[in-house]
């Protein structure tokens, strides 16, 4: 295929096909070698593309990442006949590819994966990097293993029919992306807009392409997130609380957390409060929340079982400025303060 990058990790190599198409992915894997994991909302659209596949479909959302999900696609795995030559693919949004990753790493000790993501925020950040798992109530991504995927194949066709909010989600995340590392790419969103991306395909392609190298390249430098991968944590730690604390959407819930972390930045780092002036006004132009009336006890109390405390303390991502994020080991009874000290 045309567009394809390799990107080299500890134990695997993946291979990212951009400008591609659904039906590229026979030229990677036969039908008889692959079992298709799909979210139900991408099979109600694109039923007539799976004819010929093996597939499982699975509910649609957040709340069905859970270890009962986990149960069902392993029976019916089994059911199937899937053996240690099977490839598993996740077609649909991070909901899809942090089950297959889990799956497939469990899965007869393990069996190759492979992702086609469908939305925004899947192809820029959710199937980028081999981190994957599942929710435990209220615990985001509480149990999971590191494990990259063979290959990632990228169909922009899906995009067309993603809702509004799917779109915005996918920004939180490629504005993420640009406050902790590339000033940039920050300053051509602002020039630009929500509107621009979705009607210019050629940008929004390279866009996606940007975020995808950007967030390889992190994670090639740090696997295992002992050091700089901590970065994409950037507005996740607050951001993770609210949303299932609310149940409001991960992008929406990671703008709000992006904020808090920056209000926090000028306490602690000496942001500058344009900056922070700056994210929200870019946050709003691509249709982000920045402010939400959220429980701070119970954010507070969630945040002592988050996966980055580390004994009294936690590593939390502050913003030095726009470009340049640092990771800060905050105490927890510091955190608790200054989050009740948030709006």
């Amino acid at each position: 295929m045309k567009n394809c990058k390799e990107f080299v990790f500890s134990e695997k190599k993946v291979t990212v096909y951009f400008d591609s198409l659904f039906f590229d992915l026979e030229k990677i894997i036969k039908k008889g070698d692959a079992v298709l994991l799909i979210d139900e909302n991408v099979y109600s659209i694109y039923s007539t593309f799976f004819i010929g596949w093996k597939t499982i479909v699975i509910n649609s959302g957040e709340n069905f990442k859970q270890q009962s999900t986990i149960d069902e696609v392993i029976s019916s795995l089994i059911k199937i006949g899937a053996d240690k030559t099977t490839s598993l693919i996740g077609i649909g949004g991070g909901v899809v590819t942090d089950i297959v990753g889990y799956v497939g790493s469990i899965y007869m000790r393990g069996v190759n994966t492979g992702f086609v993501p469908t939305t925004l925020l899947g192809m820029v950040d959710a199937c980028i990097g081999g981190k994957n798992g599942i929710d435990v109530g209220i615990y985001k991504n509480m149990i999971g293993t590191i494990r990259q995927p063979a290959f990632i194949l990228y169909d922009y066709g899906f995009l067309d029919s993603l809702p509004e909010i799917e779109w915005s989600n996918g920004f939180a995340e490629i504005i993420k992306h640009a406050c902790i590392k590339d000033q940039e790419m920050f300053q051509y969103l602002e020039s630009l807009s929500f509107n621009y991306f979705r009607e210019n395909k050629i940008a929004l392609q390279a866009l996606i392409e940007r975020n995808v190298v950007l967030k390889s390249k992190i994670v090639q430098s740090d696997e295992f997130e002992t050091g700089e991968r901590k970065l994409l944590n950037f507005g996740h730690t607050i951001g993770h609380s609210i949303e299932r604390m609310n149940e409001i959407s991960h992008g929406h819930a990671v703008s709000i957390g992006m904020v808090c972390a920056t209000i926090i930045s000028e306490q602690l780092t000496g942001l500058k409060k344009t900056e922070r002036l700056r994210l929200e006004d870019l946050l709003k132009k691509y249709s982000l929340p920045v402010c939400f009336d959220f429980d701070k006890e119970k954010i507070i109390q969630n945040i002592n079982f988050d996966k980055k405390k580390s004994g009294d303390d936690i590593s939390f991502v502050l913003l030095n400025k726009i470009g340049k994020g640092q990771i800060n080991k905050i105490a927890l009874s510091e955190l608790t303060q200054l989050i009740l000290q948030l709006f």
